[in-house]
């Protein structure tokens, strides 16, 4: 078996998570059995077991505030849409965790054990929030039809900035004043469903609820505000209403506030420079920041056990995912052959048209020029970094170089360049992808006759849209879940999906249709000269598959030269399997319209 095979195929695990009145009973993924599924992990017996076993796959779960259940989101198709399911933590069918709520998006969850509190978005495009007790009817708290989250920084499985640890106090991140991309956040008293708190920066300005303190009573909420362009953590009291924003002296993002340390005396903060992560312990009273030890490279998830060790998971660009902790051991290692390093990542920047954009760039062994796939990220509120990828590696593996471009729009490089793209996506990305593309042929990375345009989601929009408008660069194209027909894209996507879109385009179609046809590709689809792969997923409600048709059959009767691989999910798949076979058709693909690069096995 290749090594790009072997690192798709290899086992990983997901950050272990836990209830804080049972710590030791502790719930996460792992796609050991070739499927992502959640498991149970008894930390006293050192016992592990599969929970769920769902054909599609669950990519994570969370156990009850009780540590006697497990509980993750089902939907029967990859659509999204679903509920959320409770099965017994030893294991057991899994029977529906609130009835009386209807099935949704998902859109933030907080588990108790007096109360618990669910959002999601809803088939007529409103959203809404559910509070259920564990012995009676589910009561509505809020709806609305612009975004509502519980706990505003979902991170999958339950909020911690969604209950307050004594369960009398709610946060819902919300964006009634017309902005997804900038919400505010609301306190709900639980017991009378008053609100009690309002944050809002402004116009222009989001606010993200992280962890309240998880000591009984303690009222603060740790929150990350936006007021000095770079992310910053600051801490509000709802008993007083007060709220400190925190002064550190770094110098890029702190946009996560992963946890509190047991007594509730410092934060476990997520410091991100230049697409590497640092994880830092914050002492309140004293403002003194000390460094977690931990490896270089990017922190998935990370949190602060009851004896005030720190537990992450993290990977570099050449070294796989692995969780570990502060005192240097590994916590949880998935049972199986660990995948094989790849090429490092090397930091690159360059002059954009917007400024100073930076990025990665990952080579084969040897001197350049190489054939170069530029693989563009989705979101586009995302951004890459020094993390593992076998898509990557794949394709590093079969002689190319691969470039990684932070465009305006990405996160981790302040609140101006990301909202830079605000009122003029897909151009914007763009001029910043091809000026990266231009500095690696100038510097002798890239070969100019053997470029590759290739993305997922946001960045399959990017990849039709430069060979639309840059037709003459490109070798060929792949496009992942593209948005291909942004109209018909809007017509079919899911409510959080539209909200963002309004809040990107400056409205909806019917409101700027000129903005929507001159960012969508198929307004350009005669244009196209290249090669194209459409992957698409059947049932993606982020990327729906009529509009990816649309522009197919668009491309087809003006000549263009376009293959489609079809699968059954939705935005991604959950299957080893079928990551496999969808590299495999990337790769065949490239390898047919790219000269001088070896067959793929």
């Amino acid at each position: 078996m290749p090594a790009w095979e072997r690192r798709f195929r290899a086992p990983t695990v997901s950050l272990p998570t836990w209830s804080r009145a049972a710590p030791d009973r502790l719930v996460y993924a792992t796609n050991e059995g070739g499927v992502w599924q959640v498991h149970a992990w008894d930390l006293a017996s050192g016992a592990r077991w599969r929970v769920t076993d769902d054909p599609i796959g669950v990519p994570d779960g969370a156990p009850t505030a009780d540590g006697r259940g497990v509980v993750w989101f089902h939907d029967e198709t990859g659509d999204e849409f679903g509920r959320h399911l409770v099965a017994p933590f030893e294991g057991g069918r899994g029977v529906t965790l609130f009835p009386g709520v209807p099935e949704g998006w998902p859109s933030g969850l907080a588990l108790g054990r007096s109360v618990s509190a669910v959002g999601l978005g809803l088939e007529d495009g409103s959203f809404a929030v559910w509070l259920v007790p564990p012995d009676g009817p589910p009561r509505e708290l809020v709806r609305h039809h612009e975004l509502l989250e519980v706990g505003g920084a979902w991170r999958g499985g339950s909020a911690l900035g969604g209950l307050s640890a004594d369960e009398r106090l709610l946060c819902v991140a919300h964006a009634e004043h017309g902005d997804s991309l900038h919400p505010a956040l609301r306190v709900y008293d639980v017991a009378s469903g008053e609100a009690v708190g309002e944050l809002w920066d402004g116009p222009g300005l989001g606010l993200s609820a992280w962890a309240w303190s998880p000591v009984p009573g303690d009222a603060r909420l740790a929150v990350v505000h936006e007021r000095e362009d770079l992310e910053r953590p600051a801490i509000w009291d709802l008993s007083t209403g007060e709220r400190v924003d925190l002064a550190l002296d770094l110098s890029g993002p702190v946009d996560r506030v992963l946890d509190w340390w047991p007594d509730g005396s410092a934060l476990l903060l997520c410091h991100s420079h230049e697409g590497r992560d640092r994880l830092f312990r914050f002492e309140i009273a004293s403002g003194r920041l000390a460094a977690v030890d931990h490896p270089e490279g990017t922190v998935t998830d990370a949190r602060v056990r009851p004896d005030g060790e720190v537990w992450f998971r993290m990977s570099s660009g050449r070294s796989a995912p692995r969780v570990g902790s502060s005192r240097g051991r590994d916590v949880l290692a998935p049972e199986g052959e660990r995948a094989p390093d790849g090429r490092p990542y090397r930091p690159w920047a360059f002059a954009g048209p917007g400024g100073r954009v930076h990025g990665f760039v990952v080579t084969p062994e040897g001197p350049g020029p190489f054939p170069t796939v530029l693989e563009i990220h989705g979101g586009p509120h995302w951004h890459w970094a020094d993390a593992f990828s076998p898509l990557v590696q794949a394709w590093v593996d079969h002689g190319f170089a691969v470039a990684l471009v932070n465009y305006r729009g990405s996160t981790g490089y302040g609140r101006a360049w990301r909202d830079a793209i605000v009122g003029n996506p897909g151009l914007t990305e763009l001029d910043d992808l091809m000026a990266g593309v231009d500095d690696l042929v100038a510097r002798g990375v890239a070969d100019p006759e053997r470029l590759v345009c290739s993305g997922e989601s946001w960045g399959g929009y990017l990849t039709l849209l430069a060979l639309s408008l840059h037709p003459e660069r490109w070798a060929c194209g792949v496009a992942g879940v593209p948005v291909g027909d942004y109209v018909a894209a809007y017509e079919d996507e899911a409510p959080a999906l539209q909200a963002m879109d309004r809040g990107l385009f400056g409205g909806g179609p019917e409101e700027v249709p000129d903005a929507y046809r001159e960012r969508s590709p198929i307004t350009y689809v005669d244009r196209v000269k290249a090669p194209v792969l459409v992957l698409a997923g059947e049932n993606d409600s982020r990327c729906p598959i009529r509009q990816i048709d649309r522009y197919v059959e668009a491309l087809r009767a003006r000549g263009g030269e376009v293959e489609v691989y079809r699968y059954t999910t939705g935005h991604s798949s959950f299957l080893v399997d079928e990551r496999v076979r969808q590299m495999r058709a990337r790769l065949d693909f490239v390898l047919r319209h790219v000269p001088g690069v070896g067959r793929t096995t």
